[in-house]
């Protein structure tokens, strides 16, 4: 049945990426990885290494308010895309941004939105070369990001195996509420823990919800999971439903195998806090919720989506 009458609400986000890659097929030999994971894997003359590309677009009224504060706003534009590349086990290098202001706004906001996005960006050494701007009734904010990874650190989402353990870097829920998805830190530093001494089988960041990520784990590496509730971590005040479908925590959502689980849990000089909150099983077994005596509770996929 053909969709081109179909209003984007009823496919939603997801649905609506889906009819995009079906119409762009990348045929080029550069390319590892294109549209499905947190960035896109490119081959560069480096041998070791592959290029990370990433892009992210905030708007106002969608992803923040004006009130929020420009320093803020513009270090969240910055930040999320850090996240993506951090999911892929990257290094973040290069960026562009682009804005979309509306012409009665004051230059020091513009200016104090760049003073936000500088500070993180020397933090994680990443330079800024230019961008775009235009004149528009609300602030839209667009950064591309661009980072290298080795070849053999490289995670994609795709990658989990039965029997693999699920884990996440950090408590989970509220993250509207508490100011943490304008203040969060990109995950750069423990990815590369991760990928050069455990290797990861699979992973992103949690920003649409733990629910609604997991199933994009789940999806692209064609497997199941159960996820045990007693053991998923919740900042004070959390419920279990803000755990699993709040969104934008940026915390990472990973994968590793049995062995490596069992080495990571021994870990005397872990310098950050991993917590495994589940397993990954075989894909006819779908997703699971678990309660402490073994019940199995209502999962629903549900994750934030722009339309």
């Amino acid at each position: 049945m053909s969709l081109r009458k179909i209003p984007l609400s009823k496919i939603g986000e997801f649905g609506l990426i889906d009819q995009i890659s079906r119409l762009i097929k990348a045929d080029n030999a550069q390319v590892i990885k294109g549209i499905g994971d947190d960035a896109a894997v490119l081959k560069i003359p480096q041998g070791d290494k592959y290029q990370l590309l990433t892009t992210d677009m905030l708007a106002e009224g969608v992803h923040f308010k004006r009130s929020m504060g420009a320093g803020l706003i513009g270090r969240k534009a910055l930040a999320c895309s850090l996240s993506d590349l951090a999911a892929m086990g990257g290094i973040p290098k290069t960026a562009v941004v682009s804005l979309a202001v509306p012409p009665r706004l004051n230059v020091d906001f513009v200016q104090d939105m760049y003073k936000g996005i500088q500070a993180l960006a020397k933090q994680f050494h990443v330079n800024i070369v230019g961008g775009d701007m235009i004149a528009y009734k609300e602030i839209i904010i667009n950064v591309a990001l661009l980072g290298e990874v080795e070849k053999e650190y490289c995670v994609l989402r795709s990658g989990a195996r039965e029997g693999d353990r699920i884990f996440v870097s950090g408590a989970l829920g509220k993250s509207l509420q508490s100011g943490k998805h304008l203040s969060f830190i990109p995950r750069i530093e423990e990815v590369q823990f991760l990928v050069k001494n455990f290797k990861p089988t699979a992973m992103l960041d949690i920003s649409d919800g733990l629910a609604g990520d997991l199933c994009h784990i789940t999806n692209s590496s064609k497997v199941g999971a159960q996820l045990y509730l007693e053991l998923i971590p919740r900042v004070p005040g959390a419920t279990m439903e803000n755990a699993l479908y709040d969104g934008e925590d940026f915390e990472l959502l990973f994968t590793l195998s049995q062995k490596n689980a069992y080495r990571l849990a021994r870990f005397n000089n872990q310098p950050f806090r991993f917590i495994c909150i589940g397993e990954i099983v075989g894909k006819k077994n779908g997703i699971k919720l678990i309660d402490r005596r073994g019940k199995i509770k209502s999962f629903k996929t549900k994750a934030f989506t722009h339309f």
